[in-house]
């Protein structure tokens, strides 16, 4: 027996793979994990839309919207009551958002998961001649208003 835990208190859940996911926290941590979806949402059983888009925010706020628009996904889980988490025939990850007679599918696509491959391919090198260019070119736009002052 456990030292550390509140006597009496079930464990934690533990979820691999396929479950259910009714903690918000738990289903942010999920959703922040992703990236690049296709989506599907249904109502009473019928697909109303469907597209690509990226998750561009993922938070817990009941005074605001779940939006999908212009490719872009702001999931606010607050306006799910779960996410029903479980494998495809192909093996590939569903998450999907519950309530009540909506459906919001979430299937990941190419490396949408923490990519670690993406790090490597980020040159610092490039990125800091490109901001030393900018901030190059703008001092010379500086000092040519400051020759043109009379």
């Amino acid at each position: 027996m456990s030292h550390d835990r509140i006597p009496h208190s079930p464990p934690a859940p533990c979820i691999v793979d396929t479950g259910i996911v009714v903690n918000k926290d738990d289903m942010r941590r999920l959703l922040n994990s992703l990236s690049r979806v296709y989506y599907i949402h249904s109502l009473d059983g019928s697909v109303h839309n469907q597209g690509e888009g990226c998750i561009l925010e993922v938070f817990a706020d009941p005074a605001q919207s779940t939006l999908i628009a212009n490719g872009a996904l702001y999931l606010n889980v607050q306006s799910f009551d779960y996410l029903h988490l479980y494998l495809l025939e192909d093996g590939e990850s569903c998450f999907e958002l519950v309530q009540d007679n909506r459906r919001l599918q979430l299937l990941p696509q190419s490396n949408c998961l923490a990519d670690p491959q993406m790090e490597t391919d980020f040159d610092v090198d490039s990125l800091e001649a490109m901001v030393a260019q900018v901030l190059s070119a703008k001092w010379d736009v500086q000092f040519d208003d400051e020759d043109c002052a009379f």
